[in-house]
């Protein structure tokens, strides 16, 4: 008799469904719109209502219900404290899973990158959080929950670092930038007695372009703006500190595989973030670290983490490669 597995890959956008059988053969697919609770008006009501309704859709046209699934894992944004954990655990249990695990998504970079399936995921996007896994399964979230957790890197932070740099400039003795003119330009104005005006009408209400902004960001540190490389470099001490302590939290034996993921580490077009966060890593743990970019997709994360739970083993490279294969396959047909 066949077994199935089941790996859920949520984000605050999109959410993506995927059963596969054990042996990491793609048996279907489903995207659908976001099933966190941040994101929905009903909160965790709302994650039950839209994962039991898309689920069951996806399952119910292969013949199959939550029981007949051997092991599950779901990655969640929102999964960032153990309340949260619970709420939702509670949710999946009340679809019908058995044999799951509900995690942060940012987990699932581990299991989709890492060799041995433990390390640390630094994920730099939109926003932060750095996760682990040891050895022992210990596992552990640092950040996620704002800049109070030193959540001070990715785009949105960059965007709002790029602005407040040329206010500093223009109001408050800050160092001369070029991000000035940049900035100038992109809120369509000339002179320094309209900023304030121009940020509130139009970078509050979102009608500025924030990957121009972090573009030339990166751009203005590779043509030896000192502001720019500050802000960078800082971004990635922050980064940094997060994986240091996410390290030191944990145990690990062997070097640690760091897997760096998001939209700014995969696209980064300056070494200077990159560099200041390895050494930073390295000063701080004392520990040897192998800096793994995440190319594949996240997704793949929860069928080979789900794989590892049914059959209480890692999945072969092998196995991986098919899983990695399929994912491919049936995103880039979900974009034709």
């Amino acid at each position: 008799m066949k077994k199935y597995i089941f790996g859920v890959d949520g984000g605050n956008t999109k959410t993506d469904y995927f059963l596969f059988d054990l042996e990491g053969n793609f048996i279907d697919g489903k995207r659908a719109g976001t099933c966190s609770h941040e994101a929905l008006k009903d909160s965790f009501d709302g994650s039950y209502r839209v994962m039991n309704q898309e689920i069951t859709e996806l399952l119910s046209r292969n013949n199959l219900t939550p029981a007949d699934i051997t092991a599950a894992v779901f990655g969640l944004a929102g999964v960032d404290v153990p309340f949260q954990q619970k709420r939702l655990e509670e949710i999946v249990e009340k679809i019908g899973f058995k044999n799951y695990r509900v995690v942060n998504d940012g987990f699932l970079g581990i299991k989709a990158a890492s060799p041995n399936g433990v390390g640390v995921c630094s994920i730099n996007g939109t926003g932060t959080v750095t996760t682990g896994i040891d050895e022992e399964g210990n596992i552990l979230q640092i950040g996620g929950i704002g800049y109070i957790s030193g959540d001070e890197a990715g785009g949105s932070f960059f965007a709002r670092r790029v602005v407040q740099a040329a206010y500093d400039e223009a109001f408050r003795f800050g160092k001369k930038t070029i991000l000035t003119k940049i900035v100038f330009d992109a809120l369509e104005i000339t002179d320094k007695s309209d900023f304030q005006n121009a940020i509130v009408e139009k970078f509050y209400q979102r009608k500025v372009n924030h990957t121009h902004l972090i573009q030339s960001l990166f751009k203005a540190a590779n043509d030896g703006d000192q502001v720019s490389i500050e802000i960078l470099e800082k971004a990635g001490e922050n980064m940094a500190r997060s994986v240091a302590g996410c390290i030191d939290n944990l145990n690990y034996v062997k070097p640690v595989n760091v897997i760096m993921a998001g939209s700014v580490w995969v696209h980064a077009t300056s070494d200077y973030m990159v560099n200041s966060f390895k050494k930073w890593v390295n000063d701080l743990t004392k520990k040897e670290c192998n800096y793994i970019i995440l190319r594949v997709p996240p997704a793949t994360g929860a069928i080979i983490w789900a794989m590892e739970l049914a059959n209480k083993t890692l999945p072969t490279e092998e196995q991986k490669q098919i899983v990695f294969t399929n994912v491919e396959e049936y995103q880039r047909s979900l974009n034709k």
